[in-house]
Formats: structure tokens, C-alpha cells, sequence
């Protein structure tokens, strides 16, 4: 994997902003290079994810360190390297939905400030499930004249209490971990509508620009909300780039415009443009369009 450009770096929160080198009392005093890739270890297993500025601080080494340690836990199979940081390894099993909820949280506020407002008033959308197309529902709370297809609970209920929108679930098994409706019900309720804009989230942006998730069903309710949208936006914060999931949901190039906090890698990058996808990134400290 393309390894990060350090200027384009950015944390995601959860206790993770870079407090500056230390001695952490709780990480204790490392003696061995061996001893650190444990506690990274540890780090990732109790966090999910977490980023190569964060772990340098905690161990008062370089960032290239850190790089260096990630890419032999790597090696390992013991961790999963990202962009901008290490996770868990597994490729058949998402993080929990609490975890999700509050990993790079202030990066998804941005991104979802960034999608709301390049939709327009009094028009048509789709939302799928997703702890970022959560935050991008919060986001257009204040909007007006929406109607707005989900199969999101959390969603419906976000955006139910603005009385100018109109909110329509989609019938289906719901998901106790995290509020999500999935299902042929779930297929074949979508493909009623043709709507104006679709807004989707995903697990993994792999390099060659293949779109993973985790669960088939609701790729494919995915897959359905992407088959009848005019205009697709995707929503993905850095972390998901190189990130490994085991269903395929279908390849970059049919999304429309992609909205994240930090430029992809070069090699994925070079794919939006041959594909002609609209690259929307965050700007620093701002939340708007880079």
C-alpha cells in the first residue's frame, strides 16, 4: 500500500489528537522495539483504528517509526495498515456500531457539512446505512422541502423531527446492532423510486478503487440505491482508504462525487480523474471544500 503523504495527515478523535511527544505513564517505559509493536497492538485492538501521528506521540518516537512498526505488525497479519494509520486486521467483520459511532467523528461532521450543502433544496435523495450518513442526516436538519428515502432508522428518526421533510422507510429485516434495514423487502421497496440524489457511505476504498463492505445484504441494498439515483455521492472518511472488507459493492468510477476529510492516495486519486469523479476534501479547520 502507497504509504501517506505526511502534510495530507490528520487525525481522526476519539482521545486521538496528537498532544505532542511524551511518555504515556499508562504505555510505560518501552525497552524494546519489540515491546512497542505489542502495545501498538493493543492500541488498535482496543480503538479499532488509530493513526501514525497518535501512536507517535504516545511513544515519543517519529512518525517514521511508526510507519516502520505498522508495516512489520503488517507483515504479520497482526494489523491492518491504512492510510494515515493501523487497524484491525479482519476483512470479514466490522468494528462495533458504537465504536464506528465515535471513531473520526469530527471528520465525518466535516464531511457531512460539506455534503449538505451541495444538496439543494426541495429535492429527492436516498440514504443509506452508515455512522457518516448519520451525521450528514444531522446535517441537513435546518434543510427545507426534502423527501428522503432510508433504510436507516437512526436516519428516519434524526430527520423526522424537521416537518417540512418527508421521510420514508423502506420496509425490511431491521438490524438490532445499528438500526439498518436490509432484505429483499428492503431491494425491492428502492427500486420503486428514481430519485434525485443518493448518498451513500462504505466500509473500505480498496486502492484499485473497488468499493468493499461487510455485509452482502446490505451491499446489495446499496448496490439498488446506486441503480436508481441521478447523481451518487459517497461519503468516506481517510481511514477507509486501502481498508479491507470482503463484499464487493461495485467500483469508484460509478459514483458521481466523493466527499472525505484527506486527499486519497496518488494511485486512487489518478483513478478519480480517469473516471471522472468530483473530489470534494475538507480544508483544514474550515469543513468546506478544498
Amino acid at each position: 500500500m502507497q504509504q501517506p503523504n505526511n502534510r495530507n495527515e490528520k487525525t481522526c478523535v476519539e482521545s486521538q489528537s496528537n498532544p505532542g511527544p511524551k511518555t504515556n505513564s499508562a504505555t510505560g517505559k518501552i525497552r524494546t522495539v519489540r515491546e512497542r509493536h505489542e502495545k501498538i497492538r493493543q492500541h488498535v485492538l482496543n480503538k479499532g483504528y488509530v493513526t501514525i501521528d497518535y501512536l507517535a506521540g504516545e511513544f515519543n518516537v517519529t512518525p517514521q517509526t511508526i510507519r516502520r512498526d505498522i508495516n512489520s505488525l503488517s507483515e504479520e497479519g497482526l494489523v491492518n495498515r491504512y492510510h494515515g494509520g493501523a487497524g484491525l486486521s479482519s476483512s470479514t467483520e466490522n468494528l462495533e456500531y458504537n465504536k464506528r459511532k465515535v471513531l473520526c467523528l469530527k471528520e465525518k461532521q466535516q464531511i457531512a457539512k460539506m455534503v449538505a450543502e451541495s444538496i439543494p433544496y426541495n429535492t429527492s435523495l436516498f440514504i443509506n446505512i452508515g455512522t457518516t450518513t448519520e451525521a450528514i442526516a444531522n446535517a441537513l436538519c435546518n434543510h427545507q422541502r426534502l423527501s428522503v428515502i432510508t433504510n436507516n432508522l437512526n436516519v428516519a428518526s434524526i430527520l423526522s423531527g424537521n416537518e417540512n421533510f418527508e421521510i420514508i422507510v423502506a420496509g425490511g429485516v431491521v438490524r438490532h446492532r445499528d438500526g439498518g434495514i436490509i432484505g429483499p423487502l428492503t431491494i425491492d421497496f428502492i427500486q420503486q423510486f428514481r430519485v434525485d440524489y443518493g448518498i451513500i457511505g462504505i466500509s473500505g476504498i480498496d486502492l484499485d478503487g473497488t468499493l468493499l463492505d461487510f455485509d452482502y445484504r446490505e451491499v446489495r441494498a446499496a448496490r439498488a440505491i446506486i441503480d436508481n439515483t441521478r447523481k451518487v455521492f459517497l461519503a468516506a472518511d481517510h481511514t477507509k482508504f486501502g481498508r479491507n472488507a470482503m463484499v464487493r459493492l461495485g467500483h469508484i468510477g460509478e459514483i458521481d462525487e466523493l466527499f472525505t476529510d484527506s486527499p486519497p492516495p496518488a494511485a486512487l486519486t489518478e483513478i478519480l480523474v480517469h473516471e471522472d469523479v468530483k473530489l470534494h476534501v475538507v480544508e483544514e479547520n474550515q469543513g468546506i471544500e478544498a
